[in-house]
């Protein structure tokens, strides 16, 4: 596979100046004023956590002693998979940086001189019922003859790529991009006639830069709310799944526009324009997303909500010495989703069932990959500083926002197997 172009994860890079800066959910102190607390919502229906706490052959070839992922995980269908804890998994990772020749180099931490490897030694548990390990043939024949595009920012770009390196152990896909630009690629496993594609959009709206430092020195945005990113909304109808994404980019400074007028900002600091906030944004670039899909008259796939991701940095912002180097995940029992993350999730949980209730007058599907609880209780799956060699001529702050890889980001797609198997036992039924 050809090198990605890098999106660096928290600074600015001397050594690729054309690759897009990426900002982080934690933004300036001074911003923590403008937090919104959610006091109160109607939990019925959420997840349980909430409750709790309101073509080219690959080199090797795929093992097929691995644990058998067509076992059912249940013999209750009630069981919540995105629910439960990180338990010891001795017999991974189940492909290492030197077997995937398809991961980022920014999260390649074991390249970059990471020490520690217990990281990579977890599984995913939910209450009630097990989780399959990721079968690379089983996927792929689930997917004969079908398409899947990822939609959103480079947390989504790393899912993507967590997918290919999984997969690699049966076939690496060969890139049939119709264009050089590396945020809109397609790969295509022949044996397989799978496609996967990748649209980047990091306000899912349309969006452009207004000002290149702006208040928080990470630029200044105007995002047009009510108006379809096009650059992705007239791809994706040809695609059997879609799995959208979005949140951290939000965090930036943005002007909002409706109706080609100026309706506020979120810390734009312009004069006469209202700081309506991050959130007010948030909840109206995921209502018009799921509008463009809604109203595709020949987008006969599904959709997967792809939830929040939160980022884990502790003793300082971003840009002001924070960092993540725990070696462990949190249990359930030792943090909570609160604040903007929980702010943020509740947006998205409100927005998704919106539009599944209005898709569903359409013939419209829509399914929930709810990640929250799974990313939020791993605070040490991030690069931290070993997204990099530390001699490298960057200015580059801590990445505790993508994930390393191997790493906890691959149960995101333990969790997309054992959906589409349940699409596919819907489909027989």
């Amino acid at each position: 596979m050809k090198p990605h172009s890098v999106e660096l994860p928290l600074g600015r890079s001397h050594a690729q100046p054309k690759t897009p800066k990426i900002f982080l959910l934690i933004i300036f102190g001074t911003l923590a004023l403008l937090t919104i607390i959610p006091v109160f919502y109607p939990l019925l229906g959420y997840p349980l956590y909430l409750l709790k706490h309101s073509s080219s052959k690959p080199s090797s070839t795929y093992d097929s002693q691995e644990p058998d992922a067509s076992i059912s995980i249940s013999e209750s269908e009630t069981c919540d998979i995105f629910t439960g804890e990180w338990v010891p998994n001795p017999d991974a990772p189940y492909y290492t940086n030197t077997t995937c020749r398809g991961i980022h180099e920014h999260q390649n931490c074991m390249k970059y001189g990471r020490p520690d490897t217990e990281f990579m030694k977890w599984k995913w548990k939910p209450d009630g019922c097990e989780l399959p390990v990721f079968n690379p043939a089983q996927f792929l024949e689930i997917v004969r003859g079908k398409s899947l595009a990822f939609v959103g920012d480079s947390v989504g770009r790393n899912q993507m790529e967590s997918l290919i390196c999984l997969l690699s152990r049966v076939e690496y896909p060969v890139d049939v991009s119709y264009t050089p630009d590396d945020n809109f690629k397609r790969w295509k496993y022949t044996t397989y006639n799978f496609t996967i594609a990748y649209f980047w959009t990091t306000y899912l709206v349309k969006s452009k830069q207004r000002e290149v430092n702006g208040p928080t020195q990470t630029g200044l945005f105007n995002l047009y709310l009510d108006e379809f990113d096009e650059k992705w909304t007239t791809q994706i109808e040809e695609f059997d799944y879609l799995i959208i994404s979005g949140g951290h980019w939000f965090s930036r400074s943005l002007v909002f526009y409706e109706n080609h007028q100026i309706v506020g900002c979120h810390f734009c600091l312009v004069e006469n324009v209202t700081d309506l906030t991050k959130f007010y944004g948030y909840r109206k670039a995921f209502r018009t997303a799921f509008r463009a899909i809604n109203s595709l008259e020949n987008f006969k796939g599904i959709t997967f909500l792809r939830t929040f991701a939160p980022s884990h940095f502790e003793n300082g912002w971003w840009n002001h010495g924070g960092n993540c180097v725990r070696t462990k995940p949190f249990t359930s029992n030792e943090t909570a989703l609160d604040g903007d993350n929980f702010e943020l999730y509740m947006i998205q949980m409100e927005e998704f069932r919106t539009a599944e209730r209005e898709g569903r007058k359409k013939g419209k599907r829509y399914r929930l990959m709810d990640i929250t609880q799974a990313a939020l209780l791993r605070p040490d799956g991030h690069p931290s500083k070993y997204g990099h060699w530390p001699h490298e001529n960057m200015t580059l702050f801590s990445d505790c926002l993508h994930w390393c890889m191997p790493g906890p980001i691959d149960t995101w797609n333990d969790f997309l197997l054992q959906m589409l198997k349940k699409e596919g036992a819907k489909s027989h039924q």
